[in-house]
Order: structure tokens, then sequence, then C-alpha cells
């Protein structure tokens, strides 16, 4: 019988753009998962392969919409508030976006409404911001638990889901490979959070700031999971060049990230072979 596995996508925002191709590289090799966990953009992806999308089929979708300006501004269009009493809800927030809204204008529609429709199981985490604490969904409405999970703090307005204010999943558990290590024989992070890195600006802006000391904090909570306990295979692919916003540099970060492909297969076949060796002591 041939192992099982199950896929953590992690947070990272537009770098997240790489764990496309790790799932293209599952899919070229036949394989399924069974278990699925992730936070931020990481839950986005995994509710698209649980709901039956292949890596080409996200790719696509994800190029069809963030290649052109015109398709961005057409969606974003799509998802400002309806009225005035609703743009002013919870009070005047600038730079706050409603991200329920604008997950509405951009999830493909394919996604069903429940945790129940999807085909593959998903563990969706959010943090608990008065709460202090990690939220995990995985039943329920599946839309709230996405938003949620991707609410940028002072990007996008918290989610509040049962009373309860959600902010971004990655701030607590920024590649939940814990969620699912016990749900298939060999579990797969991919680790997309990055880090500052030196760029062209001899000083960062505030927002670099932000973004970056954020990243750092990520990169500290991962280290400690690690030595706690590790995935069978943990995937990081290049992306710290990117911002956390650079969602219409879709192209480049998929061409810097492409060789991800080769490493994922190169991984599998070797979490495969030791899985043979210690099944024949």
């Amino acid at each position: 019988m041939s192992p099982t596995f199950g896929i953590a996508f992690g947070g990272g925002g537009a770098r997240g753009l790489a764990h496309i191709h790790v799932v293209e590289a599952l899919d070229e090799l036949g394989i399924k998962p069974v278990a699925l966990a992730g936070s931020s953009i990481g839950s986005l992806i995994g509710a698209g392969v649980a709901s039956g999308m292949s890596g080409r089929d996200i790719h696509a979708y994800a190029r069809s919409i963030l290649g052109t300006r015109a398709q961005v501004a057409s969606r974003m269009w799509r998802a400002r508030p309806g009225t005035f009493a609703e743009a002013m809800e919870g009070g005047l927030r600038v730079g706050q976006f409603n991200v329920e809204r604008i997950l509405k204008a951009f999830l493909p529609e394919i996604v069903p409404a429940s945790f129940e429709e999807l085909k593959i199981p998903l563990k969706v985490t959010a943090t608990d911001y008065f709460g202090h604490k990690l939220a995990v969904f995985d039943a329920g409405d599946l839309h709230s638990a996405l938003a949620a999970s991707a609410a940028i703090p002072a990007v996008f307005r918290p989610v509040v889901r049962d009373g309860v204010t959600l902010i971004d999943g990655g701030i607590y558990n920024p590649v939940p490979f814990d969620l699912i290590a016990n749900e298939a024989d060999i579990t797969i992070a991919v680790d997309v959070v990055g880090g500052p890195e030196t760029g062209s600006r001899k000083r960062p802006t505030s927002i670099d700031l932000m973004f970056g000391a954020t990243q750092l904090m990520m990169q500290s909570i991962i280290a400690n999971k690690l030595t706690q306990g590790r995935p069978d295979i943990l995937i990081r692919p290049p992306v710290s060049r990117f911002r956390v916003l650079d969602f219409m540099k879709i192209d480049a970060v998929m061409a810097e990230t492409v060789a991800v492909k080769d490493e994922v297969k190169r991984a599998v076949e070797a979490a495969l072979e030791a899985r043979r060796v210690k099944l024949l002591r």
C-alpha cells in the first residue's frame, strides 16, 4: 500500500504563490494528499487543492487574475462596500480593507461555502486576537475561516466569527505542519515566510520594517517548532526578495521559484526510499 501524504501550506502573502509549484510537482508525481493545513495565503492554496483544483488549475486561475491590472481592478471594484453605512461599519479605518468582501471577489467559484463540502480535509489557522491564542477551523463556514486566516494586520480588518475577533493565522502558526502530523504517513511543510533582504534602498521604509519585523517573528516561531518536531519534508522556496503584497509580480515569483518543483520531486523520492528502508528493517 502506498504511503499517504499531508501538506501544510505556510503564510507569506504574495510569496505564497510559490506554493503552486509544490502542488504541480505532486500532481506530476500522481500524489493526492489526504490531509491539508494552511495559514494565511497557504489556507487559500489549501482550499483550492481541497476543492479538487490541480496545480495547473490554480496556476492558470491566479495568472488570469493577477496577470493584468484590469482584472485586479475589476475585482477590487466588485469588492467595494455596497453602501456608505457598510463602508463606515466599525468606524472609519484608513487602509483596512474588508478581507471577506475581497475574498468573495477573488476566490474561484469551485471553492465551496463549507468545510464539509471539500474533497480533502482541510485545517485553517487564524489568530484569536483577544484570546491570545491559535484558532483552528475545520468545520462550518469555510469562507469566513479563509478570510480570518488571511487578515494581515494593518492591511485588512479583523474578521469576527462567533463573537471572536480573528486576524492572520501566520501570526501564531506560520507553517502548520503540526496540525496534520498524525494524519498522513509523510508530511510536507512549505515555508514561504522569507526574511528581510538588502534592497535598493539604503534604509527600509516604515512599511518594510513592519512586514520585515513580522517575518523575523514568524521565522523565530518556525525555528522553535522545528526543535520540537520536524515534518518529513521541508521546502523553502527562494522568496525573500518579494514583498507580502507583490501579487502583481506573479510571473517573477513563479520564475524565481520554479526550481522548487524538482526539489519537491527529489525530496519525495528520498522520503519514500527512507520509508522503504525503515520498513525492511
